[in-house]
């Protein structure tokens, strides 16, 4: 089960905050190298004052982006920027800098890299496009007849060679550890049997939405649910079929969840879901269609179909209480009424 959209923009929002940061530190380390280029003499004239003058730009430009906050939220448009504007500066100081052979070439590398390992590789095979181009201009000699010959283009393809082999490199890499990272998160926030979230992953997921409803004042509700016959069904049938039960019902309540809801196990035989945006009444009306549904239905037990039905409990912030940890605790004891009144019923904890 994957991460639903609106708690997925808040966790993709702090993912790139991470990148953000990262991008500032690449864009640190090239206004410092191109200062200890300039302080060391390495140009002057002309040349001097216009690296110079790049750097005050440059400068402000990092201030503004990342300390005054122009942008409220991060997203992947601005990071992009971030590595235009430094092959810009980068063009500009290697071109008062010896051009095609300025010591500073190799700096395009850096803004490669960082493409390569936050914006994927379409952006980073056009920014190496972007690059080439660079190259070309930084090389250009008007009096010179040599744009056309092989040994011109194999000239500039070694210049570059370097930077394809990083960029390709650093993707590859950056990709495969994404893979692996995704993979590693799913196992470790995923319940084996039911594929939902764990309590572990869950916790997390539940405490941040809880927050965004406290703060802009809208309602958040939980369901309890727990399945009435699970140990008869193992006992009888063995726990393959308790197994498929459990399956079964997880299947069920997803087609009825809303895209913003969240499931996870709870325990056992328990499963948990945060309806955000959803008041106590509306939650008690999904609580009885998840009810209904899984009594409507059957599973194969593999000796026959067999039914189920559940116990849910129900509870809503603000109505039943202003912290988390009493809208859990009310669910769970809404949940444990209903299996006390008789079973297979929904119970509110307003409903006392």
């Amino acid at each position: 089960m994957l991460i639903r959209p609106n708690i997925g923009l808040t966790i993709e929002q702090d993912e790139l905050k991470g990148f953000s940061r990262t991008i500032a530190e690449i864009e640190w380390l090239l206004l410092i190298l191109v200062l200890i280029y300039l302080v060391a003499g390495g140009t002057g004239g002309e040349g001097h004052a216009a690296i110079a003058m790049a750097l005050f730009f440059f400068a402000a430009f990092i201030l503004g982006l990342h300390y005054v906050n122009f942008y409220r939220q991060e997203t992947k448009t601005k990071l992009a920027l971030e590595t235009a504007v430094m092959i810009v500066f980068i063009t500009w100081v290697v071109w008062y800098a010896g051009r095609i052979h300025s010591p500073l070439l190799n700096l395009y590398l850096l803004p490669i890299i960082a493409s390569a390992l936050i914006l994927g590789k379409v952006i980073t095979f056009a920014e190496m496009v972007a690059v080439a181009l660079c190259f070309i201009a930084l090389g250009y000699d008007p009096d010179a007849r040599s744009l056309l010959t092989l040994a011109y283009w194999g000239g500039l393809l070694a210049l570059l060679a370097p930077v394809i082999l990083v960029a390709y490199i650093t993707t590859m890499l950056s990709a495969d550890i994404r893979f692996a990272l995704d993979k590693i998160k799913r196992v470790s926030d995923t319940d084996d049997l039911t594929g939902l979230y764990n309590m572990r992953a869950y916790s997390s997921i539940l405490h941040r939405a809880f927050k965004q409803a406290v703060r802009h004042g809208h309602p958040l509700s939980i369901v309890m649910i727990d399945c009435d016959n699970l140990k008869a069904v193992n006992d009888t049938h063995g726990h393959d079929a308790g197994n498929r039960l459990l399956q079964h019902v997880v299947r069920c309540i997803r087609e009825e969840l809303r895209g913003s809801d969240v499931l996870a196990r709870f325990g056992g035989d328990e499963f948990i879901a945060m309806l955000p945006e959803t008041d106590g009444k509306g939650a008690k009306e999904m609580g009885e269609r998840i009810r209904r549904a899984i009594e409507g239905s059957t599973f194969d037990a593999r000796g026959g179909d067999l039914g189920t039905t559940v116990s849910v409990g129900v509870a809503s912030y603000p109505a039943d209480g202003g912290s988390l940890d009493v809208i859990m605790d009310k669910a769970d004891k809404a949940m444990y009424r209903a299996k006390q009144q008789g079973r297979n019923r929904v119970v509110a904890a307003s409903d006392e």
